[in-house]
Parts: C-alpha cells; sequence; structure tokens
C-alpha cells in the first residue's frame, strides 16, 4: 500500500456515499497513533474506529464489519491542532506588514486603518480563508478572535464562514478598537447564542472576547466584573487579549481580588507579567495562549513566550497564531518556535555553570497544540485527544514521505519534521474535510476571486 492509497479517492467515494448515515465507521487499520491522552500514549500498527461523530476504539484488530477500511499503514494519526487565538477577519491582509516594528505599527495600520472599512462581506471572506487555510494545515480547532463586530451583520457574516467551512469553530466577539460602529456589543452576545449556539453538541462554540485594559481602545472593551457578568449570565467562557506588562499585572490582581479570575478565562500573549500576577493566575486555575512568533516578532513587552513562567505556575498553556498580517498560518510553526526559543533560553541560563537547563520535549508543545489547546477554549471533554468518547477530530500524515521517512520517533516527526503537505487527511466531528492531500469542497477560482476583490475593496477604501 503506497501513502497516496492510504487516503485514495475511491476510499473517500465510499465515505461520501455513506455520508448522510449517522452510525458510519470508519476504520483506521496499521497507523502509528499518537493520542496524546495520558493513558494511551503513543501505539504502534494499531487500529482506530470512528463511529459517526465520534471515535469509539483504538487497540489492535478491532472489528471491520460494516467499516469503511481505511489502510493507515506508513502514516501516524494525531489529533487535530488547537487554534486559541487567531484574528481570522484579517486574511485578506497576509504579510501585508511582514517586518512589523512594534504592537503600535500593527494597531495604527489595521485596527484603526483598515478594519474600519470593513463590510459584513469582508468579515466572511476573511474569516472562510483563515479557516480554510487552517484545516490544510491541520488546525480542527480555531477560536477566532473577532474583534471587528461593527454591527450584528458583521458577526453574523463571520460565524455563518466558520458554518460554510466545517471546522470546529469558537467565535470570541469583540467591538472595534476605532471607527464607527452600533455599539451594539456585548448586548448582542445573547441574539448571537440563541440563533447560532442553541444546541450544546455542534461545531460552534461561542465566547465574550475582551481586552486586558483600557489603554489601547477605552473601557467599554477593558474585562472587569460588568464583561464577567456578562459572560457568567450567559454560560460562556472569556477570552482576554493584549495581556501583557505592568498594567495588565495590575489588572490581574485586581481581578483576582473581584473573584473573576478561573479556568473559563484565557489570558492572551502574558508575556512582562509581574511574579505576583502570575502567582494568581496559577492559584486561579486561569488558562493561558501562548502566541509564540507573535510575541517575538512583533516584540511583545519581552518579546519572550512565557513558556517558562506558565509552566512555574502549574499552567500548561495553549498555542496561537494571532494575526496574519505579519505572521505564519500553521500549527507546526508554533510548535517549533516555542520548542527552539524555550530550549535556548534553558540552555543560555545555565551556561558556564554545573547546573542541568530545564528544557521542555516535543511531546509538551504537541500536547499544549492539542490537549492544552482544546483545555483552553474550554474543549477538552470534546477534542484535543484521539481517546474513545471524544469527538473524531484527527490528521492522518505521512510518514514515509520524502521529508519523514523513515519513521524513528512519531511525536519528533510531527513537531520537528512534518508541515502541511504532509497531512494526506483531515477528519473534523468525523468528517473528511481534507483528503488526498487537498481541502474538500472548495471552488479555488472563486475564493480566489473573492479574497482578491475584498482585499482590493479594504485596500482602495479610505478609513472611516
Amino acid at each position: 500500500m503506497t501513502p497516496s492509497d492510504t487516503t485514495s479517492p475511491a476510499v473517500l467515494a465510499q465515505l461520501q456515499r455513506r455520508s448522510a448515515d449517522p452510525k458510519r465507521r470508519i476504520l483506521f487499520t496499521g497507523a502509528t497513533i499518537v493520542t496524546m491522552d495520558p493513558d494511551l500514549g503513543v501505539l504502534h500498527s494499531a487500529d482506530l474506529l470512528v463511529e459517526g461523530e465520534t471515535i469509539t476504539a483504538i487497540g489492535s484488530d478491532l472489528n471491520r464489519d460494516g467499516a469503511v477500511v481505511v489502510d493507515a499503514t506508513g502514516t501516524i494519526l494525531t489529533p487535530g491542532f488547537v487554534d486559541t487565538h487567531r484574528h481570522a477577519w484579517e486574511t485578506q491582509l497576509r504579510r501585508i506588514m511582514p517586518d512589523v516594528d512594534d504592537l503600535g505599527a500593527y494597531v495604527m495600520s489595521t485596527l484603526a486603518g483598515y478594519a474600519t472599512v470593513y463590510r459584513p462581506h469582508d468579515m466572511h471572506v476573511g474569516t472562510k480563508l483563515a479557516a480554510l487555510t487552517a484545516i490544510d494545515s491541520g488546525i480542527t480547532t480555531m477560536l477566532d478572535f473577532s474583534h471587528n463586530s461593527r454591527t450584528p451583520e458583521h458577526s453574523d457574516a463571520a460565524i455563518q464562514a466558520l458554518v460554510d467551512t466545517g471546522i470546529r469553530g469558537v467565535h470570541a466577539s469583540m467591538g472595534p478598537h476605532f471607527g464607527n460602529w452600533d455599539k451594539q456589543w456585548p448586548g448582542d452576545l445573547s441574539r448571537l447564542k440563541e440563533t447560532y449556539f442553541a444546541d450544546g453538541d455542534q461545531l460552534l462554540t461561542l465566547r465574550l472576547a475582551a481586552l486586558a485594559t483600557d489603554e489601547i481602545a477605552g473601557p467599554a472593551l477593558a474585562y472587569g466584573t460588568e464583561l464577567a457578568h456578562t459572560a457568567e449570565e450567559l454560560g460562556i467562557g472569556v477570552s482576554v487579549d493584549a495581556v501583557f506588562g505592568a498594567s495588565s499585572s495590575q489588572a490581574i490582581l485586581g481581578w483576582a481580588k473581584d473573584g473573576i479570575l478561573g479556568a473559563d478565562l484565557t489570558l492572551i500573549h502574558a508575556t512582562g507579567l509581574t511574579s505576583e500576577a502570575w502567582k494568581a493566575i496559577g492559584e486561579s486555575g486561569t488558562t493561558i495562549a501562548l502566541a509564540p512568533t507573535s510575541d517575538a516578532q512583533i516584540g511583545l513587552e519581552t518579546a519572550i513566550p512565557a513558556i517558562d513562567e506558565a509552566l512555574a505556575v502549574g499552567v500548561r498553556p495553549g498555542l496561537s497564531i494571532d494575526v496574519e498580517v505579519a505572521l505564519v498560518s500553521d500549527m507546526f510553526t508554533q510548535m517549533r518556535a516555542l520548542h527552539a526559543i524555550q530550549r535556548m533560553r534553558a540552555v543560555n541560563a545555565v551556561y558556564g555553570t554545573e547546573q542541568q537547563p530545564t528544557r521542555i520535549t516535543t511531546h509538551d508543545v504537541l500536547d499544549f497544540a492539542t490537549l492544552q489547546g482544546a483545555r483552553t477554549n474550554g474543549l477538552q471533554n470534546v477534542t484535543g485527544s484521539l481517546t474513545p468518547g471524544k469527538k473524531a477530530d484527527l490528521l492522518v500524515i505521512q510518514a514515509e514521505d520524502l521529508n519523514n521517512m523513515p519513521l524513528n520517533d512519531a511525536v519528533g516527526t510531527v513537531v520537528l519534521g512534518s508541515d502541511a503537505r504532509n497531512i494526506s487527511a483531515v477528519l473534523i466531528n468525523g468528517q473528511p474535510r481534507k483528503w488526498n492531500g487537498r481541502v474538500l469542497d472548495v471552488d479555488l477560482p472563486a475564493l480566489r476571486d473573492e479574497v482578491h476583490t475584498s482585499r482590493e475593496y479594504v485596500l482602495n477604501t479610505p478609513a472611516a
């Protein structure tokens, strides 16, 4: 069986003929399975059974009766990656400022400029492009920090884009920083929940998005007791961006005093925080979303991803992409960047001494990109590991491709060797979304026209 046969068009045709069957069985056989489940570990020459939306069994010589069999010999099965923070609406502006100097330059060009002219259609196009790119690179869950919700229609368009792509999407809604808008947020969250998120067992979930302080866009967007109460009433989590430096550290201590830290709250970046702030984060079980390339490239506070600080207080963070205006789109790069930066710092810190460096491992960063990302997004019981009972969000990675063979260490191959071209299949909720190396159900010429037309409108319309 050659690698291309593993996810062949013939197998896909079988799957599609039975797509309406809620009990459809898919059996992957003979794979190296990196479960990321602490109790299951890595299994060799093993089988994985999907029934409907759910992983139901992992082991050897599983029952094939009634199943579409996928010979996964020579492949690695892993959980899909989980992106804990991406501003998806900006995707038409990819790499428009690749050498951005600092946060202020990004804020003024993108949030005070381009964002102000976005129409609902532009929100849909950017978010759809981000989600499809995520799927192509193995990200099965994406939190869209949608901070350009100028009207209810802007929010509707962003959510519909997630629906249209079939990704497991988390819509984190926030009002825009600058320009004219309807001031419907956060009141509109109740409508969004009732319209799009009423079913608890669905691909999409809702969160409230906010900023850490009022320094960038004023007090209306800053997290505090009022927004925490709104989220509590709606029964949704909160993701807070721009968490860095002395002012955010003070804010965190204030939130601790007010009792609004906790597991349903995610703090994004978390660079340059004080030890007191980290202590409050650790004691409260607050989650952290790191953005390794963003912190380093844009230069957010210390410019060093706060991995050591998080681990020191018992927090295992999720990872995120952030802004494609200046950064890459994929999780492989985030894992490698964090792995290299932390290990460089660890060795440098003890250079010339008798001390041994404390270094993270490839397993650590894959854990951050999968199981911990799911926990950070409030979805740890749904996705993030290949565990029977969880939804079937998984990747088929070719281990015998030119850049991966021979397979010596599965986790090391995923983290240090692989990229999007090695992902032959992506399943989300048991449905194939990428197969034989191609994202399914995408009219690429039509999408390209949409993207280019939207970009030209945004770039050539004066800021409002």
